[in-house]
């Protein structure tokens, strides 16, 4: 019992109802670690990271008090995720300490404001007259912060921008914690509203006031520019070893421009076959003006739809439940929503990206261009069904506890993977539908290159979107879009790269196991989607039943393998 603390012993009774089966201890982790962040949702607040710290290192004391040997197979694979798991979530909490202590000679500030909601979550009621003492000296900091950025000879040569930009994005959190803080009282106790509200107002303007200078001073560009913030090479290889990928950036980086290169040569030798058109560029310029009418595009997603649907059953590739096929649905996207999304995002309800007639003229006729018929037939069938929609039907009915070990080169890697088979069974009826499947096979192999360069600092957000431009062949507006959802925070630094390198990894197992393997197509594709969403390196242990031990290192290379 001594190795747990904070009263963590129960730990010990999940593991007693385990009998060497790992569900019920992932499931019960999961259910812990849910109430934990509810209680603990301040991401700003050093308070939550060693709470939790405590929290991850609890349970992997309690996972390596198992005996891996014992266990069966199945179970050995949980506990090499669970671990990894833990492992990782204790690596990103050292890495948020360490950018959280980065933007501190900026933010001077946050913990004495911040400590209003931590002590409000932990019911610890404050007076009145001592909040109002709190946000005053609170103000007084903040206009000191400011005065001092603003009387900066050079503040930009001072910090990098990115860092300025945190430091930006944490005063919009902290002024959210003020906000929740100040109408939890404001009213229901009037002696805390004849006290606080005016230092409130006046901090919050503050706020409000530096976020604006760091931005215009120290960050560039105006608000909403995209800035993103590099990982560096240290926490991105830490990444790839999460993600059990064993190569290096520069690998995987090289893996891309290969992909990119097969699809501009392929590309070429089609356009070749177009009347009157001098290369690729032209080519795809052509088959963006086929785009459909205004209106007509949720016919044709359907249509697409239904054809997938026929051509998996025809070829018997994959077990498609009636019930799938029953419960898709459709939804159009917001003008607001395809500023970060210009194409189509799927699953159970697949949303469609689709000019309105609230949107510029160049706007409306780059969505129309963007979402033609062509590029389609590459999308639809990704995000419904053999891609997301199928997928998360299965995940929801096949092992869902290890919904916590997921990863999006299962989740990307598996719907990529699609239309790369697709292409192989010619599922692309014409030159243009070829074209416009290419055009996103690029673009993937274009997204391990940029956003890979990116996080080590070897390319800018601006040098990302003209390379979708100029390279792939995107419209501009578009490509800001992409890099945008790539670079804003709610993706992980391998997620953009995750689509194709999951996708080569999956056509390497099919290579093993299926054209030189026992497997056919259809039990090996039902195989993957009742394993859940697995690092797919563990996906391939379960298939193949490699031996495993408890001090499993990733080391399988699948590049080149399909």
């Amino acid at each position: 019992m001594t190795a747990f603390t904070e009263g963590e012993e129960a730990i010990f009774e999940a593991l007693a109802e385990t009998s060497g089966k790992m569900r019920p201890l992932m499931e019960r982790y999961e259910a812990d670690r849910n109430s934990l962040e509810r209680k603990y949702p301040l991401v700003l607040s050093a308070i939550r990271r060693e709470r939790l710290q405590r929290f991850f290192e609890s349970w992997r004391t309690a996972l390596e008090s198992l005996d891996f040997a014992s266990l069966a197979h199945d179970d050995q694979i949980d506990y090499l995720l669970f671990s990894n798991h833990l492992g990782h979530k204790l690596r990103r909490l050292e890495i948020e300490t360490a950018r959280a202590e980065e933007i501190v000679p900026l933010v001077p500030f946050q913990a004495l404001l911040l400590q209003l909601e931590e002590e409000r979550q932990r019911m610890e009621w404050i007076p009145a007259a001592a909040a109002a003492t709190v946000l005053d000296r609170g103000e007084t900091q903040i206009q000191a912060a400011h005065r001092k950025i603003e009387m900066a000879q050079d503040g930009r040569a001072a910090w990098k921008p990115t860092i300025a930009n945190r430091a930006v994005e944490a005063i919009d959190l902290l002024r959210g914690a003020l906000a929740r803080w100040y109408k939890f009282y404001d009213g229901y106790d009037p002696l805390f509203t004849w006290w606080a509200a005016e230092p409130y107002r006046a901090v919050d303007e503050a706020l409000e006031a530096y976020a604006a200078l760091l931005r215009e001073k120290l960050v560039g560009g105006e608000k909403g520019a995209v800035i993103g913030d590099p990982l560096g090479r240290d926490a991105l290889t830490a990444e790839l070893a999460f993600e059990m990928i064993p190569y290096t950036p520069e690998e995987l980086i090289a893996i891309g421009e290969r992909e990119l290169a097969w699809c501009e040569a392929e590309m070429e030798r089609i356009a070749s076959t177009f009347s009157g058109v001098a290369d690729r560029h032209a080519a795809l310029e052509l088959i963006k003006s086929l785009h459909r009418p205004p209106g007509d595009q949720p016919e044709m997603i359907r249509e697409m739809a239904v054809e997938a649907v026929e051509f998996l059953q025809t070829h018997d590739l994959v077990t498609v439940p009636p019930l799938a096929v029953e419960t898709w649905r459709m939804e159009m996207m917001t003008p607001e929503m395809q500023l970060v999304n210009p194409f189509f995002l799927g699953g159970e309800t697949i949303l469609v990206s689709f000019p309105t007639h609230a949107m510029s003229h160049a706007r409306k006729q780059m969505s129309l261009r963007g979402n033609n018929p062509h590029f389609a037939r590459a999308t639809v069938q990704h995000e419904l069904i053999p891609g997301h929609h199928l997928q998360m039907f299965m995940l929801a009915r096949h092992r869902p506890y290890r919904r916590i070990v997921s990863t999006s080169f299962w989740i990307e890697g598996w719907a990529l993977y699609w239309e790369m088979r697709l292409w192989n069974l010619g599922f692309p009826l014409t030159q243009e539908n070829r074209l416009g499947m290419l055009f996103w096979r690029s673009h993937r192999a274009a997204r391990i290159v940029f956003s890979l360069r990116f996080h080590l600092e070897q390319m800018t957000a601006e040098e990302c979107i003209a390379m979708l431009v100029d390279r792939v062949g995107h419209e501009p507006a578009n490509a800001e879009a992409e890099v945008r959802r790539s670079f804003k925070g709610d993706y992980g630094a391998l997620y953009q790269a995750a689509y194709m390198l999951g996708g080569l990894q999956m056509l390497a197992m099919h290579h093993e196991l299926v054209e030189d393997g026992p497997l056919t197509d259809r039990a090996f594709h039902d195989a993957i989607l009742r394993q859940h969403s697995i690092p797919i390196e563990m996906l391939r242990a379960h298939l193949t039943q490699q031996p495993l031990a408890r001090d499993f290192v990733s080391s399988w290379r699948f590049d080149g393998a399909g």
